[in-house]
């Protein structure tokens, strides 16, 4: 794991907690060469309603606080 990967990593633990509480996860699916950041909503945050709220207020604001050097995030949930 290189240095940029876990800084994404320790970003998302500071929030694992609040998503596994409710039956989900989040998980690095890759970052790409121009430092987009993709990521896979598992578990009940797969199909919950509140996910792209979650994804939008929660953890791109957790990475871009933490990580600033990711350029983008995107869900790569269908």
């Amino acid at each position: 794991m290189n240095e940029l990967q876990k800084k994404v990593e320790d970003a998302l633990n500071t929030i694992r907690p609040y998503l596994e509480a409710d039956g989900g996860n989040v998980e690095v699916v890759e970052i790409t060469s121009d430092l987009i950041l993709k990521l896979e909503l598992t578990g009940a945050c797969k199909t919950c309603n509140m996910s792209a709220m979650t994804m939008k207020a929660g953890i791109e604001e957790t990475i871009k606080r933490s990580v600033p050097e990711i350029k983008g995030i995107e869900s790569v949930n269908p």
